[in-house]
């Protein structure tokens, strides 16, 4: 066990972090961060003044894993590349899909990322209202795939072709449902592997946007 001197906030948000990713934020709490510290519930206080504080804290440890998008490429190349990123690293935290929006006192890494998506969409030609409306469309597919994927009862190609084979298969009877069968048949014959759907829907998003810039 760990005594309080050994503490720092640091210290103190990424265990949070790391209780958060096996369990989830629903079963973080002071006392409970506290425990896996070997320290004192009061002594946390002294770094983190609140729970929120600590989710503000531990909301920036995520942002702060995510690329930020380089500037030394097409505006198109740099947001795929920090959506791709964004998506890995909430795989890795999926109880952050839902908080990061909700924070109002953001941390450096938060406003560091929102700034740079923001010059990048403004230095590649939209103007301010239409920077807003790509930002807000990207986010939003990133985030709702992530929150859908994390839900997914399989992980690769090949457990999609076994669930599909062994359980999804037996509840279509094809003259029931023929279509569904039909899909359902065909993607695990054809070795269809999911992940390939978030950049399919990210290249959509992407190519759309980029009838709404002006061209610098």
């Amino acid at each position: 066990m760990a005594s309080d001197a050994a503490l720092s906030k640091q210290r103190v948000v990424v265990e949070a972090v790391r209780l958060a990713d096996r369990e989830g934020v629903g079963g973080l709490s002071m006392r409970r961060l506290a425990g896996a510290l070997g320290a004192g519930a009061m002594s946390l206080y002294y770094y983190v003044a609140s729970k929120e504080e600590l989710l503000d804290a531990m909301i920036d440890v995520v942002f702060e894993e995510i690329e930020l998008p380089p500037e030394e490429t097409d505006w198109q190349s740099a947001m795929r590349r920090r959506a791709v990123s964004a998506r890995q690293v909430l795989a890795r935290h999926p109880w952050a899909i839902g908080l990061m929006e909700s924070r109002t006192s953001p941390g450096p890494a938060n406003l560091r990322h929102r700034e740079a998506v923001t010059a990048c969409l403004r230095r590649a030609g939209f103007p301010v209202l239409m920077a807003t409306h790509a930002n807000w469309l990207l986010d939003s597919y990133v985030y709702g795939f992530a929150l859908q994927e994390a839900s997914l009862p399989f992980d690769t190609a090949d457990e999609f072709a076994d669930m599909a084979e062994d359980v999804f298969l037996p509840q279509l009877p094809p003259d029931e449902f023929p279509y569904l069968n039909e899909s359902a048949a065909v993607l695990a014959a054809a070795g269809y592997d999911p992940v390939e759907e978030f950049t399919f829907g990210l290249d959509l998003v992407l190519a759309a946007l980029e009838s709404l810039r002006v061209p610098t």
